[in-house]
C-alpha cells in the first residue's frame, strides 16, 4: 500500500482578508489590527537588528513583553500600546475617520503601511 501525494483528497475554501474572522473568533477585527501593527513593529526591530533587551529599552517595556510581541502573543497588548511602540520607533501613525462604504451596520478598522 503506497501513500503518495496524489492519493490525498484535499479540500479548501477561499477565506476573507481576516483569518480571525474566518475562524469565527470574537473581536476578529481587533485581533487583525493588533497582528498587523505587531508585524510592522517586528519588521522595524529586525531591520534595526535590535536584540530584545535593546528593543525593550527603547520601547519602555520588559524583555518578556518583546518576546511575546515577537511570538505574536498579543493578548496583553492594546492597540494603543502598539501604536505607542511605533511612535517610539520613529513611525508616524495616522488615524483617518471617514464614512463607511460597507452595507454592514459597523465601520471597519484598517491598517495600511506606507
Amino acid at each position: 500500500m503506497t501513500n503518495s501525494k496524489h492519493d490525498v483528497d484535499e479540500t479548501w475554501e477561499v477565506g476573507s482578508t481576516n483569518v480571525f474572522a474566518d475562524l469565527d473568533m470574537p473581536d476578529a477585527e481587533e485581533l487583525l489590527v493588533k497582528a498587523e501593527l505587531a508585524f510592522k513593529i517586528n519588521q522595524i526591530l529586525k531591520r534595526k537588528k535590535l536584540k530584545q533587551i535593546e528593543a525593550a529599552e527603547i520601547l519602555g517595556a520588559d524583555q518578556s513583553k518583546i518576546s511575546l510581541l515577537n511570538r505574536g502573543r498579543l493578548s496583553s497588548f492594546s492597540i494603543e500600546r502598539l501604536v505607542r511602540y511605533l511612535n517610539l520607533l520613529n513611525q508616524d501613525v495616522e488615524i483617518v475617520v471617514k464614512s463607511s462604504r460597507s452595507k454592514s451596520r459597523h465601520g471597519k478598522l484598517i491598517v495600511k503601511y506606507a
